[in-house]
């Protein structure tokens, strides 16, 4: 893969540690940028054209992978398990842990997972959140039997239980 610059990336919530490189091994260019879309479009501007890039597959990944994805040649997200047995440090900080994973794309040892395509990951969260009213409001009409019980109130399950 020649003429290619290698980037690595470690996103957090707030902050995303880039590591650029050439295929060598030279750092052209790292630091850290804002994780919002306007920094990442500023960030783009300064890049090279033909770049393959790599992260750690966190809760954020995501949209910064989504946005991403149109400007490389190649965006890869990486297993969390996989790549924290291979860069197990003594020490790390997040520019050292987006250096080795630009290290790791260079040398093609990047242990990439599958990413699943947006309108998946849209339904799955709104499954997850419907999952969560569902328990939370079958936890709730539990509660609120036993304390009717509790007190030794009389009441109509039907009624506790039903759809109105």
């Amino acid at each position: 893969m020649r003429g290619y610059h290698y980037v690595g990336l470690d996103v957090h919530k707030k902050s995303i540690s880039y590591c650029v490189k050439k295929g060598d091994g030279t750092v052209v260019s790292e630091g850290k940028i804002g994780a919002r879309r306007q920094d990442l479009d500023e960030w783009l501007k300064g890049l090279p054209k033909r770049w393959i890039g790599g992260m750690e597959a966190t809760m954020f990944t995501g949209w910064v992978y989504d946005y991403l994805e149109p400007h490389a040649v190649e965006l890869k997200v990486g297993h969390p398990l996989k790549m924290k047995a291979i860069t197990a440090a003594k020490h790390k900080s997040d520019a050292l842990d987006a250096g080795t994973i630009s290290d790791l794309l260079r040398c093609n040892l990047f242990p990439e997972c599958w990413m699943a395509p947006q309108e998946i990951r849209d339904l799955r969260r709104v499954l997850r959140y419907r999952n969560l009213l569902v328990r939370e409001a079958v936890r709730m009409r539990n509660r609120e039997a036993g304390i009717l019980m509790e007190c030794g109130l009389d009441y109509d399950k039907k009624r506790l239980q039903g759809k109105k």
